[in-house]
């Protein structure tokens, strides 16, 4: 029996994880993966748009919002188990994937493995290539800075990178809750997910191969995972719309949410109608 609502405890291969269901039964699916190092609820504006049309649901990935680490060492493909065993939990046998930076790294990979189990692919601020030699560097001494002086540091590091610039200025309530996001994460959790992501394979080569329709959205300002790597995955994609979402830096969702929903909508209708009347 379905479970409605925010906040709801499931078990997953053997790990307590939380989630949100909201929207009407038997219409599409729609479920979000998060960014790093994030939670369900930064879907929280998505799921005002959608849910009077959709059934929306997210979920805290391992180790982030309300779900259990559990202790295996953390990877993409473990994420993408979850995933798919989270789904059998719910009895979703097939969902629109919409993921955020790492939430692509894994909707990509789960439909790379499973692609029966997707009938449609939303990418924001997301890549399909693998980190560089730079990248890894970077993310390893992250991982040293956080075991040795603790997460705060690379919380406020992160903040400055994620946001565009005049989101400073216009958008304090929305810092102010990603940070909050990234505060509840745990040290080790952190650590664990940044080694996770910095050994991630590459999904590009697979990307011609997809047949469902795919919305790519980055912010144009977005400096984690700039236009030009939302543009390779367009190019890659036999049925894709790019859109650039303005006013935006990695959050696109949260700092434009506007016209992150109105593009979310005009794909929905597109591909996934509802008579509404």
């Amino acid at each position: 029996m379905r479970s409605l609502g925010t906040n709801i405890n499931t078990n997953v291969n053997g790990l307590m994880v939380s989630y949100n269901d909201e929207g009407p039964v038997g219409t599409p699916v729609v479920l979000f993966i998060h960014g790093f190092p994030l939670n369900k609820s930064m879907w929280n504006a998505q799921f005002e748009a959608l849910k009077p049309t959709y059934r929306v649901i997210a979920y805290d990935v391992r180790g982030h919002g309300n779900s259990e680490a559990g202790t295996e060492d953390f990877s993409i493909e473990l994420f993408v188990e979850d995933l798919l065993g989270f789904m059998d939990t719910l009895q979703l046998d097939q969902v629109i994937l919409c993921g955020l930076s790492m939430g692509g790294y894994i909707a990509l990979s789960a439909i790379e493995k499973h692609p029966e189990r997707f009938i449609g692919l939303v990418l924001s601020d997301t890549q399909c290539l693998a980190d560089t030699p730079e990248a890894i560097a970077k993310r390893m001494a992250a991982i040293e800075s956080i075991r040795e002086k603790g997460a705060e540091l690379y919380v406020e590091q992160s903040i400055q990178n994620l946001f565009a610039v005049a989101s400073f200025d216009t958008k304090p309530m929305e810092i102010g809750s990603v940070k909050e996001m990234m505060n509840k994460t745990t040290a080790q959790s952190m650590c664990n997910t940044l080694h996770a992501l910095a050994v991630r394979k590459e999904t590009c080569s697979k990307l011609s191969e997809l047949t469902m329709p795919i919305l790519i959205l980055v912010g144009q300002e977005d400096k984690i995972t700039p236009p030009k790597v939302a543009r390779l995955m367009l190019d890659k994609t036999q049925h894709s719309t790019l859109v650039i979402v303005e006013h935006a830096g990695h959050l696109a969702n949260i700092e434009n949410p506007h016209q992150f929903n109105q593009q979310l909508m005009n794909f929905m209708d597109r591909y996934f109608p509802i008579d509404k009347h």
